[in-house]
């Protein structure tokens, strides 16, 4: 991937400075209608370098104060910040703990697994990530299909995340202490139970069946509720991954409407009588392409959008050949500014571990994030943590290699 000066000015036209604050917590993240200027005349700013062929990751170079320029040379690179123009407060960055994830971690010897928490999640010693992203119930990062009831249990009397107990929830609670607390934790699923859909199967599609709405949509509190009760707080969910994708492994079909209707008539009033209205709720979760679509058909409906926190969205779209499509995010903002846009998957799309340390994985993810978060996003968040030397554990051959390149000390 290259990257001209003409790109570079204008990515770093917006770029996020660091001026010895911290990113804001998950509350409030209204777009920000005060006009008074940002006094940042001689504050300092910490300068972090990445560098190919070097060893610098998000590295501590320079110290250096704002101040009047005036003008510039063609020759200069400069970063330019407007202290009368505010956008939107970041939520975070972070990654996805899968099933996948826990049970590599779990087989490591207790140095390295301190140093991939430090890495990852120590705001001072390592990346500091802030958010989490988790499957409820299987996944096509898991090594087996489950869910957290018995086939056909309508009413889930048998409710129980006991599978959970064994990788996953002692990965998130130690990434929750390598934070310091400060790790913000949403839950999406890949598919309902099968008794639950259409095709009876939890691969490959399939819908929900009308029958079961209520059931699906208790679901969601239930694994909240279960999870808080093991010291987890789950800050949100959403409704579905990728809806739109007929996958070999674990998916649901929702169409817009599906997704709108469902929301309206059975989750959000659901979350709601369970004492879990604060939970924020994210639609659609899938790729930029369809985002207006979808963002339209959901908040375009008061009944719907009063219980959207935002939009949800991956990268995937450049499958069938083509280019990120960031205007479509920069067009759900423009026209819903009062929701928020969250990344909340993207991945190298197969696992080759002769790449594992390609420069071009670090820049896909840098012009991505540049340009997400130019285009009004609130927070990124990579798909698996980490993953085992072939790419997995998972049920079937599919492969995505988390990002080697992204902390600030690589794992030997």
């Amino acid at each position: 991937m290259k990257i001209d000066r003409r790109g570079f000015l204008a990515a770093s036209s917006s770029a996020l400075v660091l001026a010895k604050t911290q990113l804001s917590g998950a509350n409030s993240l209204q777009p920000s209608e005060d006009s008074t200027p940002l006094a940042i005349e001689g504050k300092e700013i910490t300068v972090y370098a990445t560098a190919d062929n070097t060893n610098q990751r998000l590295t501590p170079t320079d110290k250096l104060t704002f101040k009047p320029m005036g003008q510039p040379l063609e020759t200069q690179i400069c970063v330019f910040v407007d202290p009368a123009r505010k956008f939107q407060t970041i939520l975070g960055i972070g990654g996805a703990i899968t099933d996948a994830s826990a049970e590599t971690f779990a087989k490591l010897p207790k140095p390295k697994r301190d140093e991939i928490l430090k890495a990852y999640f120590d705001a001072n010693n390592g990346v500091g990530y802030s958010l989490a992203r988790t499957n409820i119930h299987s996944c096509d990062f898991s090594s087996d299909s489950y869910t957290y009831v018995d086939e056909g249990d309508k009413e889930l009397r048998s409710f129980s995340v006991k599978h959970d107990k064994q990788f996953r929830i002692p990965l998130i609670k130690q990434a929750l202490a390598a934070s310091a607390g400060q790790l913000t934790i949403y839950g999406s699923p890949w598919s309902p139970p099968a008794f639950m859909k259409t095709n009876n199967d939890m691969l490959h599609g399939g819908k929900l069946k009308p029958d079961y709405f209520q059931s699906w949509a208790n679901y969601y509190t239930r694994f909240i509720k279960a999870y808080l009760s093991e010291g987890i707080p789950i800050w949100g969910i959403t409704i579905q991954n990728e809806p739109m994708a007929t996958q070999k492994w674990e998916s649901c079909i929702f169409s817009a409407e599906d997704e709108r209707d469902f929301l309206k008539n059975y989750l959000g009033p659901t979350m709601k009588k369970a004492g879990l209205g604060d939970k924020k709720i994210i639609a659609w979760d899938h790729n930029r392409d369809l985002v207006y679509q979808r963002a339209s058909t959901i908040l375009s409906d008061p009944g719907a959008a009063q219980y959207v926190w935002g939009i949800g969205f991956h990268w995937y779209e450049p499958w069938a050949g083509g280019d990120p499509m960031f205007d479509n995010i920069r067009l759900v903002h423009e026209s819903f500014p009062d929701k928020n846009l969250l990344f909340t998957e993207g991945c190298s799309d197969s696992f080759n571990p002769q790449r594992l340390k390609d420069w071009k994985l670090g820049e896909q993810y840098g012009n991505s994030m540049i340009n997400d978060f130019n285009s009004g996003a609130v927070g990124w968040t990579d798909w698996n943590i980490l993953l085992d030397e072939t790419g997995g554990p998972i049920t079937l051959r599919i492969s995505a290699s988390p990002l080697s390149m992204r902390i600030r000390k690589p794992v030997s």
